[in-house]
């Protein structure tokens, strides 16, 4: 299955900088035409057709994406589709004006895609050149389907015209790389990602990449104490639930881990004895996309060839309903010796990572970064436009949220701690896993999963509200977003989030 993964860097991407002319405009297909709010008349004496393009798009309103729409007179009938956007746009304006204008692009059949960024300054055309790349290997990367005809490729290749320096696109082609990954693993049926399965195709990315592999088997997670995990685990009807453990080092084998991802891998979920009702079952086979976002981020990591160590745990099983299931009121060791009073049964997740955080904590990295699809509560709290963070460095607090805008992946930060588990008091054991009360589940599970992380190691946590968005979110034009990805690499390269730590 791995090998048949479709790859973002099939798409050869070009870049021809210089003064743009009619040959440069002949040898695309499509042409994204990215503009000012206000192009001057000397931006269009130096367009090929400039006066007819003009005359297009005085017709239509600057807020319109796409606000023209037409084809030039030359052998291919270069079909141009553009838009204004203002110089001063954020990143997620910048993405998402990109994303509707290669949709609109990407209605025929395949080709050559151009991208013209005219009449701004040189670090907006570079910024505005990447937004545009970055959407244009997301619409050209086909997420898994198995129909007997399979959907066209959108793009054959990209080529960027007119630009007055060449745009470094390295890190670009990472973070796409990286995402059609994890929207790839996220989008596949339950039944074609199974535990087993997904293990299988994480150890063929490892051996892709150089990483060290362990899977850690029901067997040796009992050794190790991981309780919480195994009561989750417990209802599979085979021994297939696993913990994987991928090692990225670009420097010595045995060096400690600065970094280290955890993901939560739940493959499919039914609610467990506190069964899901159907709709809110239907697209639970993606409730494991928290695992496919950290290898997402392992991916850009290494294809950046970043001189960071790091450490990706991935909590991979099913939460079954059966005789073997775990129930309301069970009281598990977790493996950090904490007791669990189990609540709910479909709060799975929090009992997955509590006993992956506490494995990764004991590396004693510099960070730990969790991502998962855990709570309804932080939806219904901002939406699927944003995910939310949490940590146990509440200073960080305004990093983590220009993080999000500088990575157009926006997140929005909730409080934890002590003060939060006054709700979650147990009669019976040291800690509830959940509270039966309607409250702030998110901000709860955040504080439960702060428990299980030791030697006070930096943490932060996202709650992938936004990894489903309708319509697609920013650059990405599927409803499964891989959100995540982007956020990383940015939380590491733009806010250098490892030298935070004092």
């Amino acid at each position: 299955m791995h090998n048949s993964l479709p790859d973002s860097l099939e798409l050869r991407c070009t870049q021809r900088p210089g003064k743009v002319d009619s040959k440069g405009f002949a040898s695309v297909d499509q042409l994204l035409l990215i503009l000012p709010t206000r192009p001057t008349a000397a931006l269009w004496r130096q367009l090929p057709q400039g006066q007819k393009l003009q005359a297009v798009l005085r017709k239509r309103q600057v807020a319109d994406v796409p606000a023209l729409q037409t084809r030039l007179t030359n052998k291919r009938q270069t079909l141009v589709i553009g838009g204004r956007i203002s110089a001063d746009a954020d990143p997620f304006e910048q993405l998402t004006f990109a994303r509707k204008l290669v949709a609109a692009a990407t209605t025929e059949k395949a080709g050559c895609l151009g991208i013209l960024v005219a009449g701004f300054s040189p670090d907006a055309q570079q910024a505005l050149c990447k937004a545009a790349v970055a959407a244009a290997l997301a619409a050209g990367f086909n997420l898994p389907e198995f129909k007997s005809k399979p959907s066209p490729q959108k793009i054959r290749s990209i080529r960027i015209l007119g630009i007055d320096d060449t745009v470094d696109l390295s890190r670009t082609i990472a973070e796409a790389k990286g995402n059609n990954l994890a929207r790839w693993l996220t989008a596949l049926p339950p039944n074609k990602l199974d535990a087993l399965n997904y293990a299988a195709i994480l150890k063929d990315l490892a051996k892709d990449h150089g990483w060290q592999y362990k899977r850690f088997t029901s067997k040796e997670l009992e050794k190790l104490g991981a309780g919480a995990f195994l009561a989750v685990a417990q209802g599979n009807d085979n021994d297939s639930a696993s913990i994987v453990r991928l090692r990225y080092r670009p420097g010595r084998a045995d060096a400690k881990a600065t970094l280290s991802l955890v993901g939560k891998g739940i493959i499919f979920d039914t609610g467990g004895t506190n069964l899901k009702p159907f709709a809110s079952m239907l697209e639970m086979h993606g409730d494991m996309q928290g695992s496919a976002v950290a290898t997402g981020a392992l991916v850009a990591i290494s294809e950046l060839r970043l001189p960071v160590a790091v450490d990706c745990w991935l909590a991979i099983t099913e939460n079954r309903t059966g005789p073997s299931a775990y129930k309301s009121q069970d009281v598990v060791t977790a493996a950090n010796g904490k007791t669990i009073q189990t609540i709910h049964t479909d709060a799975e997740g929090r009992m997955v990572l509590a006993d992956t955080l506490t494995l990764a904590s004991r590396e004693k990295p510099k960070l730990i970064i969790d991502y998962a699809t855990l709570t309804g509560a932080v939806i219904n709290a901002i939406t699927t436009s944003y995910s939310g963070v949490f940590t146990n460095r509440a200073d960080w607090h305004p990093r983590l949220k220009r993080t999000g805008r500088l990575s157009g992946e926006r997140v929005w930060p909730f409080p934890i701690g002590k003060e939060f588990l006054d709700d979650l008091k147990s009669a019976t054991a040291d800690i509830q896993q959940c509270s039966a009360k309607p409250t702030a589940d998110h901000i709860l599970a955040g504080s439960f999963l702060a428990e299980f992380v030791e030697h006070d190691t930096p943490w932060v946590h996202i709650d992938l509200a936004a990894g489903t968005h309708e319509g697609g979110l920013a650059h990405i034009p599927t409803k499964v977003t891989g959100f995540g990805v982007r956020y990383t690499t940015s939380l590491l390269l733009d806010e250098h989030i490892l030298r935070a730590e004092k």
